[in-house]
């Protein structure tokens, strides 16, 4: 170890990095570092397996896989030759624990599934993580219909995708209703039709609903979306080509038209496909752009030859990171709840891309290619996809630099003396008490995070004044205070608990409340009960007659004020208070939905399938169940006198 402290390397390396602690300190860290894994090296097996480094409060550093253990965790024992973000995890590194595989699949698929579960904080991580959307064409009915499917799989039928986004999903789907006119509906509302909805008059669907349409027929139209969804999209547009000009012939112009008009929804599909590939060919293309730290990766979705968008993540990751390693980190990750098609491009050679093909080819029980395409049509898709990787790259410099000057102006104006990293925004919503809803979203250097945003359920909804109960708060119908206390509590008290009031990673440099002087005061009370300082609060109300424009800003011992309509700084709260109040509104309408759906009785215990249908047979609705007396509830046949009780306590528990 003394060799080190004279290594003209390491010397260069502690100088090139005055961010971190003096190099005598951090010499002391590495050694012990160092000794603690060669003390692991001399029992390790030469097999493959996964290794995890674990500081000295037991929290994972670093997962790795290695195909065989001892050679792998050896390397770390010569800090020399270790990048940066290496040292400074094996400067921290007080144990390890080994978990031994079969084989080098197994290691892979073990540390992709450890580092999804885990997010170690110096291994390269994939933050946006969402599932993406399918076309679903169900096959559980004799007249399948059409859907828009994300998640899980397990619903009978064909999905065809992924597409990059939902709202291509959406236009894809009304464009193939219009082509083959399918129907869209649930399976309820088919069976309960007595006259074609409106669907059918906009004429994207067939109404098999109504017998408009035989079982024969409609088995024609679904087997035609399947071959134009498959690939089989030109043989379909030119066979209702002849169609639309035999009926032309025939002079039958109202049957040619329709099928025009079919053509035309065939060829929206069709447009903007300028770069694909052969028709049966499905394929992901990854493109990988970067610089100091920040890389983008473009993945374009081809499926049976056909463009099905792009979707750009950002990595954040040492500058020394290699691109065949940040790739296949980023592979494995991204392929852990999406099976992979046949063919995988890369811009750049992948690190280990015969194992990770090997274990792409398992999830996907098929054979799947991985390849890094030099030249011919798939060199044309990779530059495409590179380009576009590029384009994508600057414009989150740019993004990231006009946010970084207006985070600064938020600062300067509210009077903050500290860089605003992390701005957390509150906003509640309800009609009347009900279904009240509270929302937070985060914004930093690089936008909106939105994987950061939190919903929560206001519970202990009462009638009755509001009162402190054991440290959770009761909430009058309507009381806005209360819910913004009960949020606010909610959201920091199990935390300030743990750091003791201190300020702990992922907490706001800023919290912004939409409300005026009373929803300032109750933000400060809680963050004073909790013990929390040096978190700035401000309170944003709307202008007279809620004009954009005037709003008003409260801060703690300073009077409210205004600012220029034309200030940026403005126009930025804005669109923050904005997006706290869509998402507020969409998890309301979220909890409206539900609640309409749900039957009351339901969540009585007791009350089962059979009783709940003897009460509601009996009454005639679950309002008039409500109504009735003790008695009248006890005279249903199957009620017993107990359960009784317990629904009529249910409907009357505030009296």
């Amino acid at each position: 170890m003394n060799r080190l402290l004279k290594n003209n390397k390491y010397s260069r390396f502690c100088l090139q990095n005055k961010h971190t602690r003096d190099s005598g300190t951090r010499v002391a860290d590495i050694k012990r570092g160092v000794d603690v894994i060669k003390a692991q090296v001399h029992t390790l097996p030469n097999a493959p397996g996964v290794y995890r480094m674990l500081d000295a409060d037991g929290n994972v550093l670093y997962v790795g896989k290695a195909c065989n253990l001892k050679k792998r965790v050896m390397y770390y024992t010569k800090p020399a030759k270790l990048e940066y973000r290496i040292f400074c995890m094996v400067s921290e590194t007080a144990s390890m624990e080994i978990i031994r595989t079969h084989t080098d699949i197994e290691a892979l698929l073990l540390e992709n599934n450890i580092i999804k579960h885990l997010q170690p904080r110096f291994n390269i991580l994939l933050r946006d993580d969402k599932s993406f959307p399918y076309i679903l064409l169900t096959k559980n009915h004799q007249y399948p219909h059409i859907m828009k499917h994300r998640g899980i799989q397990r619903i009978k039928g064909y999905y065809f995708g992924p597409f990059a986004s939902a709202s291509s999903v959406t236009s894809t789907i009304t464009a193939l209703q219009r082509a083959f006119l399918l129907r869209n509906c649930n399976d309820t509302m088919f069976s309960n039709r007595q006259r074609p909805c409106i669907q059918y008059q906009i004429k994207r669907c067939s109404a098999p609903c109504v017998g408009y349409v035989n079982e024969e027929q409609y088995a024609k139209q679904v087997e035609d979306v399947k071959r134009f969804l498959t690939g089989q999209s030109n043989q379909i547009q030119q066979e209702f080509a002849n169609k639309m000009q035999k009926a032309a012939e025939a002079l039958d112009f109202e049957t040619a038209a329709i099928y025009r008009n079919r053509i035309r929804a065939m060829t929206i599909i069709q447009a903007d496909q300028q770069i694909n590939l052969k028709e049966s060919e499905n394929a992901d293309v990854i493109a990988m752009y970067g610089e100091n730290g920040l890389t983008c990766i473009q993945v374009f979705f081809f499926r049976s030859g056909n463009n099905f968008g792009n979707r750009a993540y950002f990595l954040d990751h040492d500058k020394q990171a290699r691109s065949e390693d940040l790739l296949a980190a980023f592979i494995g990750q991204f392929y852990d709840n999406k099976v992979p098609p046949q063919l995988v491009l890369t811009s750049h050679n992948v690190s280990g891309s015969e194992l990770i093909a090997e274990d792409l080819s398992r999830r996907a029980k098929r054979k799947v290619e991985l390849l890094h395409p030099q030249r011919s049509k798939r060199r044309k898709l990779i530059d495409y996809a590179l380009t576009n990787a590029h384009q994508a790259f600057a414009r989150r410099i740019v993004e990231s630099e006009n946010q970084c000057k207006l985070l600064e102006g938020v600062a300067i104006a509210f009077g903050i003396n500290t860089t605003l990293k992390r701005i957390e925004v509150y906003d509640n919503s309800h009609i009347q008490g009900c279904n009240a809803v509270g929302a937070m979203i985060v914004a930093g250097p690089n936008g909106l995070i939105k994987n950061a945003y939190r919903k929560f359920n206001i519970s202990n909804i009462s009638k009755k004044k509001a009162t402190e109960d054991e440290g959770n708060y009761k909430v009058p119908a309507g009381d806005d205070y209360a819910m913004l206390r009960q949020v606010l509590t909610r959201r920091f008290s199990q935390v300030a608990k743990e750091n003791q009031g201190c300020i702990s990673e992922g907490w706001p440099d800023l919290i912004l409340i939409d409300g005026g002087q009373g929803q300032l005061n109750v933000a400060c009370e809680v963050l004073h009960k909790l013990m929390i300082n040096n978190i700035a609060v401000v309170a944003l109300a709307k202008g007279q007659d809620r004009n954009a424009g005037r709003e008003r800003f409260f801060l703690p011992g300073r009077k409210p004020f205004i600012m220029k309509a034309s200030e940026p700084v403005l126009h930025f709260l804005q669109r923050l208070r904005d997006e706290a109040h869509r998402f507020a509104i969409a998890n309301h309408r979220v909890q409206r939905i539900k609640r309409i759906n749900t039957n009351r009785l339901d969540e009585i215990m007791g009350i089962g399938k059979n009783r709940k249908k003897a009460l509601i047979h009996h009454f005639g609705s679950v309002r008039d169940v409500h109504r009735a007396s003790f008695n009248d509830l006890k005279a249903v046949k199957g009620i017993s006198a107990t359960l009784a009780k317990k629904v009529y306590s249910y409907f009357h528990n505030d009296e």
